[in-house]
């Protein structure tokens, strides 16, 4: 059985940058995609940015090029670098396989909250 375990949100003023780390465990990921997903108070959680078992990153549109996602694939690792960080970015942060934002999954993980504010 798989677990993801997500850290390095925390508070972070507008403008600033974080990043965040999924550690997987119980399986290999390596030939997986992989993606972070967020989810804000009273929304449905969305796919920000995924990432194929070769490093393929492909990013949800809204991002304008502020995220960069990445895997260590010795590591069983996914990364998520946040940069220019707004309000609209306070959410519980997620990692889990790609294929979640296609069909429901019935694990997740606890998630890291990443909180913008001034």
């Amino acid at each position: 059985q798989v677990q993801f375990v997500e850290s390095g949100g925390g508070l972070v003023q507008p403008g600033g940058s974080l990043r965040l780390s999924c550690v997987a465990s119980g399986r290999d990921i390596s030939p997986y995609g992989m993606g972070w997903y967020r989810q804000a108070g009273g929304k449905q959680r969305e796919l920000v940015a995924g990432i194929t078992g070769g490093g393929i990153a492909d990013y949800a549109d809204s991002l304008l090029g502020r995220f960069a996602i990445t895997r260590d694939n010795t590591k069983n690792e996914v990364y998520l670098r946040m940069n220019d960080l707004g309000p609209e970015d306070t959410a519980t942060y997620y990692c889990n396989w790609k294929g979640c934002a296609s069909y429901d999954c019935d694990y997740w993980g606890r998630g890291t909250q990443v909180t913008v504010s001034a």
